[in-house]
């Protein structure tokens, strides 16, 4: 620690001190009401910077995120919280997450990330037709000219846009079917090709 920062630690020391002295003479009749809600105070700021702190350790296991093995032709991908597995690919350059759904048939992107990718939704055709959970909804087959996870880069790939309300965008066996293996062992997602 140098004297620059010597002198600064020696002005917040002061600073405090005369603010912590202001409350103190200022609301000296409450003066337990005074040092429960510092004590509060003081316990969030050490919470949140403790929290700060740890994310960086924390994070995998709050957001955990797929990871690429390019050596093996390997892609895993761990269960999130909510039981499903997502997939983040790049559909013509754009960042789209998809949830990993087995028991869809095509790729199916919701009408927010068709605009995201540069698709307009009501300038296509919907002549086809899907039986979703949510009832019978009308769909537009449209082409990607790249859909990219990771290493792995698809092109010309067929896809279809829902007209109806999505959460988000579903990654059918159309994709999985790509590649050689896939397998859920231990919460997680394993695909290789």
């Amino acid at each position: 620690m140098d004297s620059f920062d010597t002198g600064r630690l020696i002005y917040l020391v002061l600073l405090v001190s005369v603010i912590a002295a202001y409350f103190l003479i200022s609301h000296r009749d409450r003066l337990g009401q005074v040092a429960r809600l510092g004590m509060l105070w003081g316990l969030i700021f050490i919470g949140v910077i403790a929290g700060f702190g740890l994310w960086q350790d924390i994070r995998d296991d709050v957001i955990p995120r797929q990871s690429y093995s390019a050596a093996e032709g390997r892609i895993e991908v761990p269960r999130a919280f909510d039981g499903h597995y997502y997939l983040t690919l790049l559909a013509d350059g754009t960042a789209v997450q998809f949830v990993v759904d087995t028991g869809a048939t095509d790729i199916v992107l919701s009408r927010q990330d068709a605009v995201r990718i540069g698709i307009d939704p009501d300038n296509l055709t919907y002549s086809g037709i899907a039986n979703t959970a949510n009832g019978t909804v009308r769909t537009a087959r449209t082409r990607l000219d790249t859909l990219s996870l990771g290493p792995v880069t698809d092109l010309n790939v067929a896809v279809w846009i829902n007209e109806g309300e999505m959460d988000g965008s579903l990654l059918g066996m159309a994709y999985l079917q790509r590649f050689d293996s896939l397998e859920i062992s231990d919460g997680t997602l394993i695909l290789v090709r």
